[in-house]
């Protein structure tokens, strides 16, 4: 289900449109229409709507279901979507994986080899934001911390939990459940780009209620 918003914040005449996916309304065993399914690295994704009765808006997630080998990152991403400054989010379960169990959520992307992400991964317990540039990950340093780029969060697989990024400019925010856990600076891709979901390697990875919206 697509639902759009607009939302006055404050008394200035900013504003902020939003949508939220929730892939109840697309046929379940195939890939959701409207995204362009690709990888960073090599293998061949596969990202399915299925019906799962956990899902915090059922009856349907979006699940990756391919095998995709290490360090390869299966992709997501919404066909027309183009933010510049603005927020994504999405809500996660880490089902399975020995390599990894990540997710992530990805904006400004050019293409499969260039953009953000910020990934969650259950196996490590730890959040990070990475650039992802012609097809190298690189990980960004925390504002206000020297050195270092990893900060430790419970993240339980076999449960629901919301992760987003809120952008502007050259800086990026992260939450996860609610809570503010790091910020970073970057200006490697100042313009608009699509936004999107991440995982990696061998993570089974359940997706639901992907939200996004421009300032």
């Amino acid at each position: 289900m697509l639902k759009s918003i607009a939302l006055a914040l404050g008394c200035a005449a900013t504003a902020l449109t939003a949508a939220t996916i929730s892939f109840d309304d697309l046929p379940t065993q195939k890939a959701p229409a409207g995204w362009t399914i690709t990888i960073t690295g090599e293998g061949t994704p596969d990202w399915q709507v299925i019906a799962d009765a956990s899902a915090p808006t059922p009856p349907n997630i979006l699940k990756q279901v391919g095998e995709t080998p290490k360090p390869s990152f299966p992709l997501c991403l919404k066909n027309d979507s183009s933010i510049k400054n603005g927020f994504v989010q999405m809500k996660f379960k880490a089902v399975s994986g020995k390599i990894d169990q990540a997710a992530g959520v990805v904006w400004r992307a050019r293409d499969k080899n260039n953009y953000y992400v910020c990934r969650a991964n259950a196996l490590e317990d730890n959040v990070v934001l990475y650039k992802v540039q012609d097809g190298k990950r690189k990980s960004l340093e925390i504002v206000g911390r020297k050195g270092g780029y990893v900060v430790n969060e419970n993240i339980a697989p076999g449960k629901w939990h919301t992760l987003r990024v809120e952008f502007a400019g050259g800086h990026a925010k992260v939450l996860f459940n609610g809570k503010l856990l790091f910020e970073v600076e970057d200006n490697a891709f100042a313009e608009a780009g699509q936004v999107g979901l991440w995982t990696k390697a061998d993570s089974v990875t359940l997706f639901d209620d992907f939200s996004f919206g421009e300032k």
